[in-house]
């Protein structure tokens, strides 16, 4: 059993306008989905998957990719930042969790 994880970060909310900024990200509508490499009878592997919504820090721009240059892996990383490292391993060990349970 070895689950692999990918983030679907695609769907964000935006102010059309802070400070001087346009398209500012705000909230991130992410997906995490876990695979197994095992598989059922039909070869099919196991996954499972947990979605919600991820309000972002806007309070300081210093930093601003304007929105057309933003990429999904930098929108995934403001995620697990935001969200931090125990919660983004609670929700791992959720899917881990639900794949075992329907392996069993």
């Amino acid at each position: 059993m070895s689950i692999s994880y990918e983030w679907n970060v695609n769907t964000v909310d935006v102010y059309p306008t802070e400070g001087d900024y346009t398209d500012v990200i705000y909230n991130v509508h992410w997906r995490l989905n876990a695979t197994d490499t095992e598989v059922d009878a039909e070869g099919n592997p196991y996954t499972a998957s947990v979605y919600g919504t991820q309000s972002l820090d806007t309070s300081d721009l210093s930093g601003f990719i304007d929105f057309d240059s933003v990429t999904s892996l930098q929108v995934q990383g403001w995620v697990e930042s935001a969200m931090g490292e125990e919660e983004v391993q609670s929700f791992k060990d959720f899917l881990d969790a639900n794949i075992a349970g329907q392996i069993n």
